[in-house]
């Protein structure tokens, strides 16, 4: 299964990276404690955060659902979306269509 979309795929990355900033201990997903995380500059952390949505995009398009954090992701392919779930009050959708 590979994920479809017809969104320029910077824009989702964009969407799936603001997203993903707001999950919980979402920098476990890289291995790393709170004081790893807080000790980088907001460039390498902006990468970080980018580095995992492309990665989570990847993941997506082989299984349903990851893990990230506290929290989790799944495609809806119905839908064309991302659902990226920080708790139970907040769920990002990410649009794969223009």
């Amino acid at each position: 299964m590979a994920i479809s979309y017809t969104r320029a795929y910077d824009h989702i990355l964009d969407d799936l990276s603001r997203a993903l900033a707001t999950v919980p201990q979402f920098y476990e997903s890289f291995e790393m404690e709170t004081a790893d995380w807080e000790s980088l500059s907001k460039d390498e952390q902006d990468i970080c955060i980018r580095t995992l949505a492309d990665d989570l995009f990847y993941v997506l398009g082989s299984e349903p659902a990851a893990y990230v954090g506290l929290g989790h992701a799944e495609y809806d392919p119905a839908h064309a979306v991302i659902k990226v779930t920080s708790n139970e009050q907040l769920v990002h959708v990410v649009s794969l269509r223009e």
